[in-house]
C-alpha cells in the first residue's frame, strides 16, 4: 500500500473515530489476500465490538460493488459473514465487524475436523438453499474456459517454459471439453468460489465466519465442497473425504438440494468440479508469482498437482491429461 493511500484511509477513519470511538493509534495490518484487498484491525471502546476491521480495496483494481451485494445475499441466507458497519465505495474502504483471526486452516486437526467440518457443511448448504437465477453472475462455459486456460498459459509457459507438443495440446483440449461438458451438467446454485480453511473463520456463534465471497457466481452445485476438502492448504485421506463429502449429499438431498440420488455421481461430479478448479488454481498461483510478485503460493503447488494428477488417473478418458501432469511433476521449479 502507498502512503498516499494509508493517509486516505486515516483520514476517514478520523472522521468516524466519535462515532465507533476507534483508537486510532492500534491501526494495524490484519491480513493480506491474493488480490489487491488489504485488511487491517483496530480497537475499538465500542463495547459491542472491542476490535474492528478495515478492508482496502482500490477501487481501480477491487471495485466494493460485488462484496457489498454478496455479503448482503448471504447475511440473508443466514449466514456469518462481515457486517457492513460504515463503506467509503468511491474510495475503496468498509468498516466491518471483526470475526476474528483463528482461520480453519489454523484450528483444524484430527480432533476438530469432524466438528468444523459440519458447520462448514451446515453453512454451504444455508447458502445453496437461498440460491435463485439471474442474481450472480453465471459460471457458463466461456468462464470456466478462461480459467482453464491459465494452466497452460501461466502454469506450462510461463511457469516450467513447457511447450506441449501439437498431440498434447489436442489431449489437453479434449480434457478440457470433457471437464466443462461435466460441470455445465451439475445443478446449479450459488457458488462461493474460495469456500476453504483460509476463508472461514472459527467464531464461537454461528461458525463458520465466512470471508472472500466477492467474486461468487451461479454455478455447479460440487464447486465449493471441492474447494473445501479437496483444499489447496490441507489435505486429509481419502476415506476422510469420501464421508465428509457423504454426509453433505444426505444433508442436501435431506434439506431439498437438487442432489443426484446416486452418490457415486456425487463424487464424480466433486472430483471433475475440483480437478477443473484445481487446473485454474496451479494458473493462478504461478501467475501471482509471475505477474505479481507473490512467491508465498509457490509452496503449495505440489499438494494441488497431486490432486489433480489422482482425479485424472481415476478416469480412463482424463488419462492422457493425466500424462501431461504427471510430466509437469518431473520439472517442477
Amino acid at each position: 500500500m502507498t502512503d498516499s493511500r494509508l493517509n486516505t484511509l486515516k483520514n476517514w477513519l478520523k472522521a468516524l473515530q466519535a462515532n465507533w470511538q476507534l483508537d486510532l493509534d492500534t491501526l494495524a495490518p490484519a491480513s493480506a489476500d491474493a488480490s489487491f484487498r488489504r485488511y487491517f484491525r483496530i480497537q475499538s471502546q465500542n463495547p459491542k465490538f472491542g476490535t474492528l476491521i478495515i478492508m482496502d480495496a482500490p477501487p481501480q483494481h477491487e471495485p466494493l460493488d460485488a462484496f457489498i451485494r454478496v455479503d448482503l445475499l448471504l447475511s440473508e441466507a443466514g449466514l456469518n459473514v462481515p457486517k457492513i458497519l460504515e463503506q467509503n465505495a468511491s474510495e475503496g474502504f468498509l468498516l466491518l465487524n471483526d470475526l476474528g483471526n483463528q482461520t480453519y486452516l489454523a484450528a483444524l486437526n484430527d480432533q476438530t475436523a469432524n466438528a468444523l467440518y459440519q458447520n462448514a457443511t451446515h453453512a454451504l448448504i444455508q447458502m445453496q438453499l437461498a440460491s435463485k437465477p439471474n442474481i450472480l453472475p453465471n459460471y457458463d462455459e466461456a468462464l470456466l474456459q478462461r480459467e482453464l486456460d491459465l494452466f497452460p498459459d501461466w502454469y506450462l509457459k510461463a511457469h516450467l517454459q513447457i511447450e506441449l507438443t501439437d498431440i498434447q495440446k489436442q489431449q489437453l483440449k479434449d480434457a478440457f471439453a470433457l471437464i466443462i461438458e461435466n460441470n455445465l451438467a451439475q445443478a446449479k446454485v450459488y457458488v462461493h468460489r474460495d469456500y476453504h480453511s483460509r476463508n472461514l473463520m472459527v467464531t464461537a456463534e454461528n461458525n463458520p465466519g465466512v470471508l472472500d465471497f466477492q467474486d461468487a457466481v451461479y454455478g455447479p452445485i460440487t464447486y465449493d465442497a471441492a474447494s473445501l476438502w479437496r483444499d489447496a492448504y490441507i489435505s486429509w485421506p481419502e476415506e476422510r473425504v469420501i464421508d465428509w463429502v457423504i454426509k453433505f449429499w444426505e444433508q442436501g438431498r435431506k434439506a431439498g438440494l437438487p442432489m443426484p440420488d446416486d452418490f457415486g455421481q456425487l463424487y464424480r461430479d466433486f472430483e471433475w468440479m475440483g480437478l477443473q478448479r484445481h487446473l485454474k488454481v496451479l494458473g493462478i498461483f504461478a501467475r501471482l508469482f509471475h505477474r505479481d510478485g507473490k512467491d508465498g503460493y509457490l509452496k503449495d503447488i505440489p499438494l494441488v498437482l497431486e490432486y489433480a494428477i489422482a482425479t485424472a488417473n481415476r478416469y480412463i478418458e482424463l488419462k492422457p491429461l493425466a500424462r501431461i501432469l504427471e510430466f509437469t511433476r518431473t520439472t517442477q521449479k
